[in-house]
């Protein structure tokens, strides 16, 4: 079955041609640096989680993602259980489009999510029977592993991994991020959670061992923007304490080098402790933002819900008005705010329409904010 998947991941080389290629006309300053390896990564990135589960809403994904390929977007962002599945095979069709374009296949990063059950035939009406013929009696988890509907197990979390791989059409994904695993705190607390979250690591650093994967991490709602004292609060260091362990597990050296690269989180003109609320113990000797610990700690940061589930769209912010009068509409106003974040890599946005593609292409066109006028509008903000 791997004989049909696309070799290949995404490298410096790789996402350079492609910056000077496809994103030439891009303005200066839209692609992001990815950590000491310095991968070359469009501010903005495809997002594919909202729409219905329709045959129209999958070929408009499809479309898009050959679409932002082929003009300077070179992140795409899915997962195992979006649209019940039905995103990882729209995501996989504009892929193998793209690439018959001539995109190659180390000029894209491709992330995919696990954790969240997928129901590939929707919700089913008789869950019990569902999870055990699906989960039980196919050893991917058991009851203990689920809080609603997230199923933590390493066998569940590697089957995800393959899922994407597989119906995504590729040998190697760029990124797999474990979805919102902040929800089983309130059931299990926060230690045991932490030391499922180790066995799943295990899981995701041998997938880098054997080439089906280059970076893991996670993808917070509440996690990274609460106080530290919230029971929910996930802390980016002892995270990568978890990494640094299950990487000695699976490579059998004390120094072996984790690859928790990647994390997640909401972030926009209404949801912006990313980057104003200082909840980070670094270990560098200072109290940081999430965005500024991600930096310092060598984790690369993508912001989900840019466009607040769309309300973003057709509103904003007085003092991001006033800073971007010429942008044409709200949403580009919303995406501008975004990638011009010191500190965030790619701000994703989740558009299942084509004609909403215009505007994301219309802001790669720009040179994101400078720093000064950026910080001014929090200034404006006080």
């Amino acid at each position: 079955m791997s004989g049909n998947l696309v070799p290949g991941y995404a490298t410096t080389g790789g996402t350079k041609a492609y910056a000077e290629s496809i994103g030439k006309g891009c303005g200066e300053g839209h692609f992001s640096d990815f950590l000491n390896v310095h991968l070359r990564l469009s501010s903005i990135g495809l997002g594919t989680f909202p729409g219905a589960v329709t045959e129209e809403v999958d070929a408009g994904y499809a479309a898009n993602v050959e679409r932002a390929l082929l003009n300077g977007i070179n992140v795409i962002d899915t997962g195992a259980h979006y649209r019940y599945g039905h995103s990882l095979a729209a995501v996989g069709e504009g892929l193998r489009n793209a690439f018959a374009k001539g995109v190659q296949r180390d000029g894209v990063f491709i992330v995919s999510k696990g954790g969240f059950l997928g129901f590939k035939d929707g919700v089913p009406a008789d869950f019990d029977k569902w999870f055990s013929e699906e989960i039980e009696k196919k050893h991917l988890g058991s009851r203990d592993d689920l809080t609603q509907a997230h199923l933590l197990n390493p066998r569940y979390i590697a089957f995800q991994l393959e899922l994407s791989r597989q119906i995504l059409g590729v040998e190697t994904l760029d990124a797999f991020l474990i979805d919102q695993p902040e929800v089983h705190i309130p059931n299990i607390g926060k230690e045991a959670l932490n030391k499922k979250l180790e066995k799943v690591y295990v899981v995701l650093e041998q997938a880098v061992k054997d080439g089906k994967l280059r970076y893991y991490g996670i993808s917070t709602f509440n996690g990274f923007r609460v106080e530290t004292d919230n029971p929910l609060f996930q802390s980016l260091t002892s995270q990568i304490g978890l990494a640094e362990r299950a990487a000695q597990t699976v490579m059998g050296e004390p120094n072996a080098k984790h690859h928790f690269k990647v994390v997640s989180m909401p972030f926009n003109q209404v949801m912006l402790e990313g980057f104003t609320r200082f909840n980070h113990a670094t270990g560098q000797g200072n109290v940081a933002s999430t965005f500024q610990a991600a930096f310092q700690l060598g984790v690369y940061m993508l912001a989900s819900h840019t466009m607040l589930k769309g309300n973003l769209a057709n509103q904003c912010v007085d003092t991001v008005m006033q800073a971007m009068p010429l942008l044409r509409n709200d949403a580009q106003r919303a995406i501008q705010f975004n990638r011009s974040t010191p500190g965030l890599g790619t701000s994703l946005v989740g558009i299942s329409t084509p004609s909403h593609l215009d505007d994301a292409l219309a802001v790669t066109k720009m040179a994101p904010l400078e720093k000064q006028a950026y910080l001014k509008m929090y200034q404006r903000a006080e």
